[in-house]
Order: structure tokens, then C-alpha cells, then sequence
């Protein structure tokens, strides 16, 4: 009993890390900004159109001090926790709290199969709702939709017209433009993002349709 106490005293304290890396923020509303990313290593999810299956096994595992000492070397006030899927690891949410407890600006990219209640109320938590073009819609846990608040945002990933009707009848059936921001992006090099521009504006409803700024500049090179 001791000794299964002490692995998970350890497993409290540290993180599988797939790497961390200093780049433009390419989504959500801090775009653009110089932001630090850190990567866990880790997903319950296979998404078709995923772009970091690198991070599904492997990494390094790191102290939660060695993580912050390697975050603080770059100097950004912004930083992205990311996967994979984060908040598999159970000391994540630990080191979100230590980030913020730092003054930074925190976000968390999580697929939403996980709950986000136990997630620090000062990290902004972009969380997917997964499409039937992924392949995973049934992960979706809905309880989550109810936790969410103007301090997050919600993302579609869109690889048809398919999944984007039935983005939209999310969109209303939940009323999620009255929650919290709500972000619409093609799956890169598959779906032609100027139709799905063209399909948000005949919508009529009050969502943002992004491009991913990272993958524009530097496609699917890992750490950037």
C-alpha cells in the first residue's frame, strides 16, 4: 500500500512532457502573440485529421519546477497548455494553477472528452467540441458545455459541409454564442477555407472563423 501511495505522490509531481517550445500563437483570441508551448504526451482520442499523433506516446517525464524554470527562460506573458490531451495526465491541472500563480496568461487546448470543472477559474479553456468528420464525436463529454464561460472559448473543426450543419445546430441547441466565443476553423489542406467562410457568413450566426496563423507560416513542422 505504501509504495502505490508513493507512485502516485510521484505522478502528482511531474508530467510527460512531448516538448516545449517558444512560438506565435496561431489560434484562438490571443493570435499572434509570442506564446510558450507546452506539449503533454498523452491522448484517449484518434481524430482522422490530427496533426500531432507525435504526441501520443514517448516524451519526457519533467518535475513540475523544471517545466516552469523552462517556461520562465523565454520571457512570454502567454502560454498554451496543449496535447495530445492534456488533462489525461492528472498533474496538469496542478501546473495550470502554477502557471497563473506566476501573473501569466494561461490557456488550456483540450478536447473535451475529459472534464474541465477541476481547471483553475483563471485559465482560459479552448475546448473542441468534436464533429462527426473526426471520427470521435461520441467522446464529447456535454456536461462540459455547461461549465463554460465568457473566459473560454469553444472550436469546430470543420472538414465538410456535414460537420458544419451540425456545428451550427449545436450552436443553437446549446446557445453557445451566449456562453462563451465560438471558433470555426477548416481542417488544414482538406477543407477549402474560403467555402467555409462563405458558409459562416450566410449563417447569420455570430461565430469566428479562424485560420490556423502556425501552420500559414510553417505547415505541420512539430514546434512551431
Amino acid at each position: 500500500m505504501q509504495l502505490k501511495s508513493n507512485h502516485s505522490e510521484q505522478e502528482a509531481e511531474r508530467l510527460r512532457i512531448s516538448e516545449i517550445f517558444h512560438s506565435l500563437q496561431g489560434e484562438a483570441n490571443t493570435v499572434g502573440y509570442p506564446t510558450v508551448f507546452i506539449r503533454l504526451t498523452g491522448c484517449p482520442l484518434r481524430c482522422g485529421y490530427c496533426d500531432t499523433s507525435y504526441a501520443f506516446t514517448g516524451g519526457t517525464w519533467m518535475e513540475l519546477d523544471q517545466i516552469i524554470n523552462s517556461v520562465q527562460t523565454y520571457g512570454a506573458q502567454h502560454v498554451t497548455v496543449t496535447g495530445g490531451e492534456p488533462l489525461a495526465q492528472k498533474a496538469c491541472v496542478v501546473l495550470l494553477e502554477r502557471l497563473c500563480d506566476l501573473g501569466l496568461q494561461v490557456s488550456l487546448e483540450t478536447s473535451g472528452a475529459l472534464d474541465i470543472s477541476n481547471v483553475d477559474a483563471r485559465v482560459s479553456r479552448v475546448m473542441d467540441l468534436k464533429t462527426p468528420g473526426s471520427g470521435e464525436q461520441d467522446k464529447n463529454r456535454l456536461q462540459n458545455i455547461e461549465l463554460l464561460t465568457p473566459h473560454d472559448q469553444l472550436k469546430f473543426v470543420i472538414s465538410d459541409r456535414q460537420d458544419f450543419d451540425w456545428a451550427c445546430e449545436q450552436i443553437r441547441a446549446y446557445r453557445l454564442t451566449e456562453r462563451c466565443e465560438v471558433l470555426m476553423s477548416p481542417v488544414f489542406e482538406q477543407m477549402d477555407a474560403a467555402k467555409l467562410a462563405q458558409w459562416v457568413l450566410e449563417s447569420g450566426l455570430q461565430i469566428r472563423f479562424q485560420l490556423q496563423l502556425h501552420k500559414l507560416l510553417w505547415g505541420d513542422e512539430p514546434g512551431r
